[in-house]
């Protein structure tokens, strides 16, 4: 893929995301936060070809990673933004705008002394709140048992999302569910992952 092509894959902008014209459609918008090597952004986007797919991560390596699975004739419905996703960068996003936020392993920071480095925090709630459209879905996956029951409890005490399982979780994948590269190598070290489903209430 050559200069040209990568840019039309790419978001630069600093003001509020205009969909409609980024895409030039009025679908559905769906979010993964993390991108990893890029293998479910480019799977999903194409299984789910009537949705437009946004994928958001901070590292060089791997945007390029993700880029190398793109197409163009196969993926026009994906466009990527690099940043990290804080309370003042996401006012790029309007709210009530994103239909589905995919979470795919994020990092569990198993320490307790850098569980205030989890992504999961209060304040990262709040902006996936404001983002999702009214009974949009937020979508968790992670390996660590310890993270997901964290994750878990920090739900339980919100009323602005409800979770779609009883105990706040659960083993049996998401229908659809993709298996990433990073999920087969902790599959093999015996970390099966684990499933949250969250829909946006209120």
């Amino acid at each position: 893929m050559d200069l040209e092509q990568k840019r039309k894959f790419f978001i630069i902008e600093e003001r509020e995301l205009n969909f409609q014209q980024i895409y030039g459609n009025s679908a559905p918008i769906h979010l993964e936060i993390g991108c990893g090597k890029g293998e479910f952004l480019a799977m999903k986007s194409r299984v789910i070809w009537d949705k437009n797919f946004l994928g958001i991560e901070v590292k060089p390596k791997r945007i390029k990673s993700t880029l190398k699975k793109l197409e163009p004739q196969h993926h026009s419905n994906v466009r990527l933004l690099q940043m990290f996703v804080d309370a003042q960068s996401s006012q790029i996003f309007p709210p009530n705008s994103i239909e589905m936020i995919y979470i795919n392993h994020p990092d569990p920071w198993p320490k307790r002394k850098h569980h205030k480095r989890r992504l999961l925090q209060d304040e990262f709630i709040d902006i996936l709140h404001r983002i999702l459209v009214p009974g949009g879905i937020l979508q968790i996956i992670t390996d660590h048992v310890a993270y997901a029951e964290w994750i878990t409890k920090k739900f339980l005490s919100r009323s602005d999302f409800r979770s779609k399982y009883e105990g706040g979780y659960t083993k049996i994948p998401f229908e659809g569910h993709i298996v990433t590269y990073f999920e087969k190598i902790k599959r093999l070290e015996g970390n099966d992952p684990i499933f949250m489903k969250y829909k946006k209430v209120g």
